[in-house]
């Protein structure tokens, strides 16, 4: 597992149990020794990973109470478990209407807080995915919806955010995968046209014959097949946003006609009696060097400086890697969702596997691969074996090194380490337990077989 763990508490000994039961249940621990320091590391929690924090009512300088009551007055919404030795009803509903996600009553059993944990967690993720539907269905989605924790995504979110509030338009460069459109979904969320409509068009997938009247409408009878008077993507967009994915892909007559439509605010819809003016923000994506295709006359330069007023481009996945668990995470759980699966998360070698990863398919190409490993994992953790699908070759090859060095020196002596399973994870303290009584049992019955006494001699006395 890869969730990190807020530890609260003002009893040194209790968050060392704590951290002790946590690390063994596979989780990582931060600890804050009282109640304003959780109240700091829970409002820096996004920036720092913490996925869930277990808090003590009674601390001395700030109790659990008012530390719930005002890290949700500040919108910080990730699970936090109570824990108090008072198991009054009373302060369980104060708890909670404080907004606690659970109420544990100390001494909590590992397997209490396991449930509870992976409950919390659970319901987290499900929420954090439906607010983020509800928000892009809205077309209010942010760069606070954007996974953004290595620098070069942090450094073109701030340069979004800059361009977000005008209407100049943007053009965002990058491989086909990095998502741009949901860079562009962000930048329409975070303008003042936020709320109104976000109409995205796949350049590359219109059919030639019709590029005209899907852009910019057409009246009924214009032409065969045109049944009934439609509104084009510039109308439809009109007050929001119009987001032209793959502009490189416009026929050369379309681009024409696209850079009258930018300079005049207004469209000619095929068959119509006059122009129609339309308000939109452009905002344009492409996977191809516009500059080379200006040079081989395969993109209108004139074009390019209008849709270009401020070009960024979105590194590939494998330049940011230190998004890639996040982004894992989310894609686990919006599978999760679609498939009805019970999965805790990844493994360690399998996360390490996909940080690791060549990604020539880039965000989309992550996203498949999970969603597919979700429907061939057999047990709770998605495991390398799990991650395969085009590209899998490059995803997943052997162990991976650091795995090696720790378990080289066990596969020298034992064999394998029986502390660890056969991915190099730490295994649950049963499942140890269970091999060694094993083990004791086969050694009794060995020594029942060859008649041994406790001094290593058969029933004659002879060494063996």
């Amino acid at each position: 597992m890869d969730h990190k763990i807020l530890i609260a508490d003002d009893d040194s000994m209790q968050r060392r149990h704590l951290a002790a039961i946590l690390g063994a249940q596979g989780y990582t621990t931060e600890m804050a020794e009282g109640g304003a320091d959780a109240l700091a590391q829970l409002r820096t929690a996004t920036r720092t990973g913490i996925r869930l924090a277990l808090l003590d009512l009674h601390m001395p300088d700030l109790d659990g109470i008012q530390v719930l009551e005002q890290v949700r007055r500040d919108g910080v919404t990730l699970p936090i478990l109570v824990l108090t030795s008072d198991g009054s009803v009373a302060r369980a509903v104060d708890a909670m209407r404080a907004g606690a996600t659970d109420f544990i009553v100390k001494p909590a059993s590992p397997e209490r807080l396991d449930v509870s944990i992976r409950n919390a967690l659970a319901l987290s993720n499900l929420s954090r995915e439906v607010d983020r539907l509800s928000r892009q269905v809205q077309n209010r989605l942010s760069f606070a919806d954007l996974v953004a924790v290595s620098p070069v995504t942090r450094e073109a979110i701030a340069l979004a955010r800059r361009v977000a509030r005008s209407d100049m338009p943007v053009l965002i460069e990058g491989e086909s995968g990095t998502g741009k459109e949901v860079f562009a979904r962000a930048i329409h969320g975070e303008s003042e046209r936020a709320g109104a409509p976000f109409v995205a068009v796949n350049c590359g997938a219109l059919p030639a014959a019709l590029v005209e009247s899907i852009l910019f409408g057409h009246e009924k009878g214009a032409f065969t097949g045109a049944s009934e008077r439609r509104s084009g993507k510039f109308q439809e967009a009109s007050g929001g946003t119009l987001f032209l994915d793959e502009v490189g892909e416009l026929p050369l007559d379309a681009q024409v006609k696209l850079l009258r439509a930018i300079q005049s605010g207004e469209v000619d819809p095929v068959g119509g009696k006059g122009p129609v003016q339309v308000d939109i923000r452009l905002v344009s994506a492409t996977n191809r060097d516009l500059t080379a295709m200006i040079t081989k006359g395969g993109f209108r330069e004139d074009l390019y400086y209008r849709i270009g007023v401020f070009p960024m481009t979105l590194p590939p996945l494998r330049e940011r890697r230190g998004d890639i668990p996040r982004l894992a995470r989310m894609f686990l759980a919006r599978a999760i969702a679609a498939e009805g699966r019970s999965i805790e998360g990844f493994s360690t070698t399998a996360m390490e596997a996909l940080t690791q990863g060549a990604w020539p398919g880039n965000v989309r190409q992550l996203e498949n691969t999970i969603q597919r490993a979700v429907i061939l994992a057999d047990g709770m953790t998605i495991r390398p074996g799990d991650l395969h699908g085009p590209g899998a070759g490059a995803i997943v090859e052997t162990r991976p090194a650091a795995v090696e060095r720790v378990r080289a020196p066990f596969d020298q002596t034992l064999g394998q380490s029986p502390f660890l399973d056969v991915d190099g994870d730490i295994r649950r303290l049963t499942e140890i337990e269970a091999d060694v009584i094993a083990q004791a049992l086969t050694l009794y019955r060995k020594i029942e077989d060859y008649q041994l006494d406790k001094t290593g001699q058969d029933a004659h006395g002879s060494e063996v």
